[in-house]
């Protein structure tokens, strides 16, 4: 069965391996039929700052409200970003501040402190490209910002499942081991 994938290449700079991430794992979903969209955060054009929380919501630029289009039209989602500090991007964490708002990713209930998630029947995969073994980073510093990722923001949304591939360390990796990578995502594109 095909499915509509929304690929966001989630690495703020110009060409990057998580890019190369991102447009492997197209080329095998691609091959397998299914169809796709593949964003790219450095041509996305925005202020990531979420001004006055969900006070007012600020108006949306052109580029987050295409964005919210895709989320909209996709029932798989990938993002493949670099782990900067624990975390992702600042600028990727300024879409989803901006565009996974109440209304759009969930609605508050008043007869229930959890929110209504208004992004479910949809799933998603996160390709990351670190530096940190992966070993250290799930038993020593437990993954943190993969649980927010996962628990906070597309679970709290409704994505479901939500599952993590890392790709480290990074640095000082060789050609062969990094082509070794590109195939995995190019794998795991065509299993979507």
């Amino acid at each position: 069965m095909s499915k509509r994938i929304l690929i966001l290449s989630g690495h703020p700079g110009g060409s990057s391996f998580t890019e190369a991430l991102a447009t492997a794992y197209a080329e095998g979903a691609k091959a397998k039929g299914h169809d796709i969209r593949l964003l790219r955060l450095a041509d996305m054009r925005f202020d990531p700052n979420l001004v006055d929380g969900y006070n007012s919501i600020q108006p949306l630029e052109p580029d987050l409200v295409a964005f919210q289009k895709a989320v909209s039209w996709c029932n798989h989602l990938v993002i493949s970003h670099p782990l900067w500090w624990g975390m992702m991007p600042a600028k990727l964490k300024g879409v989803f501040d901006r565009t996974f708002v109440p209304g759009f990713a969930f609605k508050y209930q008043e007869s229930s402190p959890f929110p209504g998630q208004l992004l479910k029947g949809r799933s998603a995969e996160v390709l990351v490209a670190a530096d940190t073994p992966v070993w250290w980073l799930y038993l020593v510093l437990r993954a943190g910002g993969y649980r927010a990722m996962k628990s906070q923001i597309l679970g709290f949304c409704g994505f479901k499942p939500v599952r993590f591939h890392t790709f480290s360390p990074l640095r000082g990796s060789t050609a062969d081991k990094r082509q070794g990578w590109l195939d995995k995502a190019r794998k795991l594109g065509g299993k979507a």
